[in-house]
């Protein structure tokens, strides 16, 4: 039973036969629906559309009358509490659920009238119509039908005309301003204000907004329709009851009339108040669109910002209550208890006044306090400083194509090296040349250039051009070939002529782009490392545990360096783990894991430099060459380095210039790659950063099965 009763849902206080059975059905049932809710909801609905053809009991119809009136209330308040219209994003539904409501309970209360009678006994029908009409008599009658007419015009004439217009031009003008905001959203994500996550939300926020608003427009609709159906259906109540009491029934005219007449007006006032209720609700939601807060906090924050005009207002009725005929009995009260709140306002917002000064002197201070005891100056992490005459590339009124190439380079980057590197803050420097622009990393300069704006630069390609083009001689930024600039008026002939033509937003990007990976390994820090083995171990905690055993965060970092270095992708951060955790047990050496974690990722290493056949033209190394080679490595401190004699450098790069030569001339690639054992490796790769940085050494076990391997020749010192 207590298992049966937890499934249930019940808390275990009464967990008898019954109350058991009850929840396990229900929850059955429910489950068997798809939900209790649902069937719920579904269920009312399809009672709403039946109460046209099926015939109602009276009681039936008191309560569902009651229960209208309750929930056009509740509308109401919830509209007087809602922040935010699209808080409230069912309301267009409810307007049509409760306005077909009504209408059916509307239905069902003309057929009982005009069937019944003077027999009628709604009591609800009964209670609004004696409550409205008042005296008996012809005199009660036509009050009652002049208050109803007049209610009815109001509503008509006013409250739901004028929400139907808010909501058309609110929809309206919430779709003209879609791509705006939508630019808006775009332009602060590409700027690296807003991360993808908020970009996204910011979207769908918009869209529902205009979603929602459009179906305002639609929804409101429902509510003029109504209260035009509600008038013919009490038109017909009177003009019916009569025919049908003084014809059929046999009733005095004048009975019929009194009758008829009487319950058509509480009818009506029945299916009217609750239209009423919704009508205002519509207006009061459509007209909040710029509203920050409830409908109360609203106006007491808007209505209390002037205390004179509450002065004003005491004067005035103070002076009104001089006036022969006025009544000063009510004039001068309402005229103390104003100016009771005006005081209260003044003396509110002299203290604001007062204590503001003292506030920010605080303020102030702890600022003050906190910039003389901070022993940390504020750093960017990446940062773009531009010459004044390159502002209008980050101008959001220009459409800022920058920001946009700078967001692309933070996906790319994140895809291509497994780095998601941190947001660009891009400031204008005036002591730059107006058309030169700095990129940093953590404050130190890795590269500058220059743009000349409206212009283009074209770039000479390794195979020459067909025909040279006047200009500008000027060299390319990120990879320092030649090239030209030229304006717009000449740029489809430089295109014609083979030159590679850049405007100047790509032209900072791709430099941009270069210094990332050439200094990718600098931006990793021990935070950013952090960040990666948190964000991993949500789905592989025992990867990153494991790892975090045998190493510390610091020598994680290292092998994480060391692959970036070689601009090697660290996205497969698993791999990269398991294998550091397999042979960390064995030495800490932060060299020596780089190069088992570059085994593991040996496909990825391979095929970032084999051709489109995962074929891979590489030069090897005479044996005796790379033996050498080997022995030059020495163990320092901080690690192995190369400690050559200048003789077999000088030698060493010179065979492997002649080498990198041959193969460039017969296009087996580029950059040179050179394979070789796992010992040499490393060395290899560190006696040429200098001379030769883009030169990529790839060790015998880094290759896999699947790539094929083709020597395009060997490298050998030649003797003297």
């Amino acid at each position: 039973m207590a298992t049966a009763a937890a499934a249930a849902g019940t808390p275990g206080a009464f967990s008898g036969f019954t109350t058991t059975g009850l929840g396990t059905g229900a929850s059955r049932i429910a489950g068997l629906f798809g939900g209790g809710r649902d069937v719920t909801v579904a269920a009312g609905v399809i009672i709403v559309v039946m109460m046209f053809i099926i015939p109602m009991p009276t009681p039936l119809l008191d309560a569902f009358m009651a229960l209208n009136l309750i929930l056009s209330l509740l509308i109401l308040l919830i509209v007087l509490y809602t922040k935010r219209p699209v808080d409230f994003s069912i309301f267009p539904t409810i307007l049509l659920v409760i306005t077909l409501f009504g209408l059916a309970l509307n239905v069902s209360s003309t057929k009982l009238i005009l069937s019944q009678g003077a027999a009628f006994n709604g009591r609800m029908i009964r209670a609004f119509s004696s409550f409205v009409v008042g005296t008996s008599g012809s005199e009660g009658i036509v009050v009652g039908l002049v208050i109803f007419i007049v209610i009815i015009a109001v509503q008509v004439g006013v409250i739901t005309k004028g929400s139907t217009r808010i909501a058309e031009v609110a929809a309206r003008f919430a779709l003209d301003s879609m791509q705006n905001k939508y630019l808006a959203i775009d332009t602060e994500f590409n700027s690296g204000a807003i991360n993808e996550e908020e970009a996204s939300a910011r979207r769908t926020a918009v869209r529902m907004e205009i979603d929602f608003y459009g179906a305002m427009d639609g929804a409101s609709k429902f509510i003029s329709g109504n209260v035009k159906v509600g008038i013919f259906i009490t038109v017909v109540n009177i003009v019916g009851g009569i025919i049908i009491g003084a014809a059929l029934h046999g009733e005095p005219l004048t009975a019929a009339v009194s009758t008829y007449i009487a319950f058509s007006i509480g009818d009506g006032l029945m299916s009217q108040l609750p239209a009423l209720l919704v009508s205002t609700a519509v207006g009061m939601m459509v007209t909040r669109s710029v509203s920050s807060g409830t409908f109360a906090e609203d106006v007491g924050s808007q209505f209390t910002r002037q205390p004179p005009i509450y002065w004003i207002c005491a004067g005035l009725l103070f002076v009104m209550g001089w006036f022969p005929g006025f009544p000063k009995h009510v004039l001068w009260p309402l005229a103390v208890l104003i100016a009771l709140f005006a005081f209260r306002l003044t003396r509110d917002a002299r203290r604001q006044a007062d204590a503001a000064p003292a506030a920010g002197a605080d303020e102030a201070k702890k600022e003050s306090d906190a910039e003389e005891m901070s022993p940390v100056v504020p750093l960017d992490m990446l940062s773009l400083e531009l010459g004044y005459g390159l502002i209008p590339l980050v101008d959001k009124d220009k459409g800022a194509e920058l920001l946009e190439r700078i967001q692309r380079l933070r996906r790319e980057s994140a895809l291509d090296l497994g780095l998601v590197i941190p947001k660009v803050r891009i400031i204008d420097n005036l002591r730059l040349d107006s058309s030169e622009y700095c990129f940093k990393i953590k404050g130190d300069e890795v590269g500058r250039g220059k743009i000349r704006m409206n212009h283009y630069l074209c770039i000479t390609p390794p195979g020459g051009v067909k025909e040279n083009i006047p200009g500008e001689r000027t060299r390319d930024p990120a990879f320092n070939l030649p090239a030209i600039w030229v304006d717009e008026e000449r740029r489809d002939e430089a295109e014609r002529a083979g030159y590679t033509v850049i405007d100047p937003p790509s032209i900072i990007a791709t430099h941009l782009t270069e210094l990332v990976k050439q200094n990718a390994a600098y931006i990793l820090g021990r935070q950013e490392t952090q960040a990666i083995l948190d964000t991993l171990k949500k789905d592989y905690p025992a990867v990153v545990d494991e790892a975090l055993k045998v190493l510390t965060l610091g020598e994680i970092q290292k092998v994480l360096q060391g692959l970036l270095r070689e601009q090697v992708s660290i996205r497969n951060m698993v791999s990269i783990l398991e294998a550091v955790s397999d042979f960390a047990p064995v030495t800490k050496d932060a060299q020596f894991l780089t190069e088992k974690a570059r085994q593991a990722l040996g496909r990825l290493v391979c095929l970032q430099y084999a051709d489109e056949d995962k074929t891979l033209h590489v030069l090897t190394l005479e044996h005796g060459l790379e033996q050498r080679v080997i022995e030059s490595g020495a163990q320092t401190a901080s690690g192995i380095v190369s400690a050559m004699d200048a003789p077999l450098r000088a030698a060493w790069l010179k065979a492997l210039n002649r080498s990198i030569t041959l193969i460039k001339d017969k296009g087996w690639g580029s950059p040179p790659v050179i394979l070789c054992s796992e010992q040499a490796r490393y060395l290899v790769k560190l006696s040429t950063e200098r001379e030769i940085p883009d030169l990529v050494a790839i060790s015998v076990r880094e290759v896999t099965q699947d790539i094929n391997v083709v020597s395009v020749g060997e490298i050998r010192i030649e003797e003297a």
